[in-house]
């Protein structure tokens, strides 16, 4: 999907994603001093704004601007930098203390790509943190991207972390209404 697309998805509903913070997002980052923070593919803002409360400084980035509108308008919003780009070209100024990629699903030799330069973004002493669907909820699970090319494994979350200092990598199952998803989570640490 390109970001006309996910802009008509995002003004077609009220909220496509919950306004709450994602489970896993506050179980890798909760123990974490707060710094400088960069969610990659922030959507809505949901992960954006739980770092904001938590005293994070966080830059929002997104190719939709519908779905940061969205964020914008949430209370809290003001202290999240709401940037408007693609993830594929973007090139912040900063490295962050956390960079942050939460369900960010592109096919696989693009996402590899973003991966690498995502770790490049983490400052000395910072993490990278990802949460995705996982390879196996394809045939195992429930929702998320219906095409293996766009969807994550520990072979391609290890390769995207290996200048880093691995502290979890590993698949994790979620509950939904519809039966059990299968994720994976990366959390990485730059010494």
């Amino acid at each position: 999907m390109d970001a006309e697309e996910w802009d008509e998805r995002y003004a077609a509903s009220d909220m496509v994603w919950s306004a709450e913070p994602n489970h896993f997002v506050v179980t890798l980052v909760s123990d974490l001093r707060p710094g400088t923070a960069l969610d990659v593919a922030a959507g809505e803002g949901r992960n954006a704004l739980w770092l904001a409360e938590k005293g994070w400084q966080v830059t929002a980035v997104d190719f939709s601007s519908v779905a940061l509108e969205r964020g914008r308008a949430r209370p809290g919003a003001e202290a999240v930098d709401w940037q408007v780009a693609d993830i594929t070209t973007y090139a912040p100024d900063d490295r962050f203390d956390l960079v942050l990629l939460c369900y960010l699903h592109l096919p696989r030799p693009v996402m590899r790509t973003v991966l690498r330069r995502a770790s490049s973004w983490v400052a000395p002493g910072g993490r990278l943190v990802v949460v995705g669907h996982a390879l196996r909820n394809l045939t195992e699970g429930v929702g998320g991207p219906q095409v293996a090319d766009r969807l994550q494994d520990e072979e391609l979350l290890a390769e995207a972390s290996a200048d880093l200092v691995v502290e979890r990598l590993e698949e994790v199952e979620r509950d939904t209404p519809n039966g059990t998803a299968h994720d994976i989570v990366l959390r990485a640490v730059r010494r």
